[in-house]
């Protein structure tokens, strides 16, 4: 006899669209508030260590051994301060992270606040896709495993700013898995698989975007 499945939960209500996502760092989250000057220091001496490593030997050269004989400190220094090799080589892309959020929070239009739901959407995944490629091979070797991958504050900080356009744009979609389908496009694996295995000029990449987000929000092309 043929047991029926169990049916899938009744999508959660809309939140408030007004809710705007705070910057957030994409770090390991463990730091204190406010480091002391010299943890300060240590901190950054450790970070251009380790851009020091991607720039000679690409992101696979970074491990927390190589990192802590470059700045000539015991490995356990560099364990302490980044907690595993995801969350240093996170640090390190955590500045031009915090740049893009600002922009796609408080920034200026079409990509800031100011512009329509949809021309944001636009915009926003456009940039995000040019940020990839140009951090592809950091960007890949941070990935954090998959159970951690979409806690990472840093694409919480993004998948909530998408689902903020989305029930803007069409508020009676289930705009949280929206956003989610969305994020899949931005993956860096995926960027890497069309830009280098495909060779797909990133225009291409970014036309197919726009094309995605129109047909999500139901919008014509070109409005």
């Amino acid at each position: 006899m043929s047991r029926s499945l169990p049916r899938c939960p009744e999508p959660q209500k809309p939140q408030d669209p007004a809710v705007t996502p705070v910057l957030l760092d994409i770090g390991t989250g463990e730091e204190e508030p406010a480091l002391r000057a010299d943890a300060a220091r240590n901190r950054a001496r450790l970070l251009d260590a380790a851009a020091r490593l991607v720039a000679e030997h690409g992101a696979a050269g970074v491990t927390m051994e190589a990192v802590a004989a470059a700045a000539k400190v015991g490995k356990g220094t560099v364990f302490r301060r980044f907690g595993d090799r995801t969350g240093l080589l996170n640090a390190l892309l955590d500045h031009s992270e915090r740049k893009f959020q600002a922009a796609f929070l408080n920034g200026e239009p079409p990509m800031g606040p100011g512009a329509p739901p949809v021309e944001r959407l636009r915009a926003f995944g456009c940039a995000a896709l040019r940020r990839a490629a140009d951090d592809l091979e950091l960007q890949l070797a941070a990935e954090p495993c998959p159970d951690r991958r979409y806690l990472a504050p840093a694409r919480r900080a993004r998948h909530a700013h998408v689902v903020m356009l989305l029930r803007q744009a069409v508020p009676d979609a289930d705009s949280e898995l929206l956003a989610q389908t969305l994020m899949g496009y931005l993956e860096p694996a995926l960027i890497h698989h069309l830009t280098r295995q495909c060779r797909m000029p990133m225009e291409r990449l970014q036309a197919g975007w726009c094309d995605l987000v129109d047909r999500i929000t139901r919008t014509a092309p070109g409005q």
